[in-house]
């Protein structure tokens, strides 16, 4: 078990939100950042269609944070029916680090100044444990998919 105090301040508070809701999952430190799906799977040892990426897309002016599943990409358009906005964007790093405090490669599903209208990649229900980035790029969590949906009381919906 990792001394949760060695951990990067972003994570300590990933840890903090997971112990509030009861989730006991064990933050790994990877001697590697693990910025890009395929990085983390290989450092994991999981497919990369197991890592819950982070996106934060800002629909109708709006931030929102995607969960989506590391093996395929998040179709906009899609995206956009599925969440109801007329327009849907990647959101640039200043607004990804404003809006979670945590830098692009590291957005973890929680421990964010604020809580972030949140949707999850039904995908990700395939997989019995999910990898998902706790707060900074060289660390990395296990969920299941119940964990992080009621984590992050996100809406399941299809991405790709």
């Amino acid at each position: 078990m990792i001394d949760v105090t060695s951990l990067p301040e972003r994570s300590r508070l990933v840890h903090q939100h997971l112990a509030e809701a009861g989730i006991d999952a064990e933050i790994r430190v990877l001697p590697d950042s693990a910025r890009t799906a395929p990085e983390a799977a290989a450092a994991i040892g999981c497919t990369v269609s197991a890592i819950a990426n982070s996106l934060v897309f800002v629909a109708d002016g709006e931030p929102v944070l995607v969960m989506t599943s590391g093996g395929h990409r998040a179709d906009i358009e899609t995206l956009a029916a599925e969440i109801g906005a007329g327009t849907v964007a990647m959101a640039p790093a200043a607004t990804v680090r404003a809006v979670t405090g945590q830098a692009i490669g590291g957005v973890a599903p929680v421990g964010h100044p604020a809580p972030i209208r949140t949707y999850i990649d039904e995908a990700l229900r395939a997989h019995d444990t999910l990898w998902a980035a706790a707060g900074h790029p060289h660390t990395v969590m296990p969920l299941t998919f119940a964990q992080l949906a009621a984590l992050t009381s996100g809406t399941v919906i299809s991405v790709a």
